[in-house]
């Protein structure tokens, strides 16, 4: 049974719950509109207080999550998973809180309110001792009673439920605790206020700094040098407290921990290691996923920019549009200036696997003067795991295309004395698709053929005994993958050259774009599997779409806190599976180049074996 206060009044109010700000905002545009001057000034004061605040917390998060900077300076080296991310969503609750009551104190207290000047120095001075005298000591014996028995098991507990700390998780709590928080940071305010020493500028500043420090407190990120730690604890000494629950219970101030004997000495000693090793490279990955923007708007899908955003599959979202301009320039930036980063991480059976991000986007990977410096990108990021002792590097989408690199070998035959293992992961990608299709179909209609995963298809299904209609006009390269088919099987290959030719068959593998009209040669019924990007339209209701080759990975995934483009929370697509797989096998071989047919089903069974499930569904 939920105890008293211990959730949130508009809990499931989802996003609606900012309609509470509607009246501070009807206020102000009223004014704005109908009056001389703006009246209730304190309206307008309370909503930029409250926006600031959230880009405090905004800010924080970015940082945290830009793993580029902050991978050697991190304190726990797990991931922020999916389910810490949905339980910290509403972490804003607090702010709106916060509001509420800031409105009401204005309302009671207007004719103080309205005399409040811009400037004040006393009032910093009377701010800061109120806050020394009775803020920190009333926090400190607060929180310690929220570690009894009791308060902890049926509030407290939500708030260290956050295995790995983050900015988000300071706001992670209970309505009660929020409600004792807001007098903690209340206090300080009403004092200079009733003392007639406050300020705007004063008011401002506390609140924001308020958030900075709690931001900075629960940060899994170590941002203070060591010197300045050292004469400064209050900086940063918090996030020992969630390891240690029974120690750090101050706000800011170690003062009253070391009064009543609650201060963990470990804090300097975890500073100092911690930041000791950021000067050292960190944990070797065991795998690297290499990745590549797909477009301006997905390249904001991603946890530096926001991190519940990128923690569901990407859909264009009305919210970014107004960010796109700024995205355009970012994007410009990192054509000029930006190397191969760090984005993403996970932890599978012991073994560290990362994503990195070759910045470069989809369109330039098709600008013929860009083919060089998008291979040379590729070609460091190879070496530098190859110095650093990665064991397989999978090539995404485009970082394999084989009119770069011919899908890898390019730097293969290059570099032959790589010790990691470069993998394009299409073996998976032909495997998943052609598992997809009935035991019982006979007949298929495939489009681009003559590409690498066209062929491999092609030929497996041949060889199955499934008449294959390749859509083609290269009658050269048809006759080229039908020499390769055995001679019994060669007859199961047929080039068709128009679409009408597969308008019998309701079995569609597209491996190149084709538009709703030439959907309409499909019969009704018809299932189209595809392997192309971007995936085709869903045009027709009388028909199915599977979706893009993927593969979940296994349930003992730990850290995963982010969506890979548009596919489910803990789906992969089929080439980052392969490349797993590759390094969970231990197999040596360069997966580069052709598909090898006679490792489709080998490759499969041992996806299977570690847990990987097929997710291509109907639609």
């Amino acid at each position: 049974m939920v105890k008293p206060l211990a959730f949130w009044p508009w809990e499931n109010l989802g996003i609606f719950k900012y309609v509470m700000y509607g009246p501070l905002v009807a206020k102000v545009v009223c004014s704005w509109i109908y009056e001389d001057s703006l009246n209730d000034v304190w309206c307008l004061h309370i909503l930029i207080v409250c926006g600031l605040r959230g880009s405090v917390h905004q800010l924080w998060s970015s940082y945290n999550n830009m793993l580029f900077l902050t991978r050697n300076r991190r304190i726990k080296q797990q991931g922020v998973d999916f389910m810490q991310i949905d339980r910290e969503w509403d972490w804003d609750n607090f702010i709106i809180l916060q509001a509420l009551l800031a409105s009401l104190v204005c309302l009671m207290l207007s004719s103080m309110v309205e005399l409040i000047p811009v400037w004040n120095p006393k009032g910093f001075i009377t701010l800061l001792l109120v806050h020394v005298m009775i803020s920190e000591p009333l926090f400190y014996w607060a929180h310690r009673f929220f570690h009894e028995s009791y308060l902890f098991t049926h509030y407290h507990s939500l708030h260290h439920s956050s295995s790995v700390l983050h900015p988000y998780t300071g706001g992670h709590a209970t309505f009660l605790e929020h409600l004792v928080l807001s007098v903690v940071i209340g206090i300080p305010l009403m004092g200079s206020i009733v003392m007639g020493n406050a300020s705007t500028i004063m008011i401002y500043g506390y609140v924001l700094g308020f958030d900075f420090m709690r931001c900075m407190g629960h940060s899994n990120v170590e941002v203070v040098p060591a010197q300045v730690f050292n004469k400064l604890p209050f900086l940063r000494y918090h996030s020992l407290h969630h390891t240690e629950a029974g120690t750090n219970f101050c706000l800011f101030m170690p003062l009253f921990d070391a009064m009543w004997n609650t201060l963990n000495c470990n804090s300097w000693h975890l500073h100092n290691k911690i930041t000791t090793d950021s000067g050292k490279n960190g944990r070797v990955p065991d795998f690297v996923f290499l990745a590549h923007v797909v477009d301006i708007m997905s390249a904001m899908h991603v946890p530096f920019v926001i991190r519940s955003f990128a923690s569901i599959p990407f859909c264009t979202r009305i919210f970014l549009l107004p960010c796109w301009p700024f995205t355009f320039i970012v994007m410009l930036m990192m054509w000029a200036w930006s190397k191969t980063f760090l984005l993403t991480f996970y932890y599978l059976r012991g073994h560290l696997h990362q994503t990195w991000v070759v910045p470069r986007y989809g369109f330039q990977y098709f600008l013929p003067f860009a083919a060089d410096g998008i291979n040379k990108l590729i070609e460091e990021a190879i070496l530098r795991a190859d110095r650093k002792g990665v064991k397989v590097i999978s090539l995404a989408a485009l970082n394999k295309n084989e009119a770069l690199n011919g899908g890898g070998t390019l730097f293969v035959n290059k570099h032959p004395d790589l010790k990691v293992r470069v993998v394009h992961g299409n073996t998976l990608t032909a495997a998943v698709i052609v598992n997809e299709i009935p035991k019982d179909v006979k007949e298929v209609f495939l489009t681009g053929a003559t590409s690498k995963l066209g062929r491999a298809i092609a030929l497996y299904l041949c060889r199955n005994r499934v008449r294959v209609l390749m859509l083609t006009s290269s009658t050269e390269r048809f006759q080229k993958i039908q020499r390769e088919a055995s001679a019994d099987t060669q007859n199961y290959l047929v080039q068709v050259t128009k679409y009408h030719a597969a308008q019998n068959c309701n079995t569609w593998i597209v491996g190149k774009w084709i538009t709703p009209r030439e959907q309409y040669w499909a019969p009704s019924g018809t299932h189209f599997h595809q392997f192309v990007v971007p995936p085709i339209l869903s045009f027709r209701r009388d028909c199915t779409y599977g979706e893009l080759a993927a593969m979940r990975l296994p349930h003992d995934v730990e850290g995963l806190g982010n969506c890979e483009y548009t596919m489910e929370r803990g789906v992969v697509h089929a080439c980052h599976a392969g490349g797993v797989i590759h390094q969970l096998e231990g197999w040596t071989h360069h997966e580069v180049g052709a598909i090898d047919v006679e490792r489709i089903d080998l490759v499969w069974e041992a996806a299977l074996k570690h847990g990987f499930k097929s997710v291509s569904t109907l639609k």
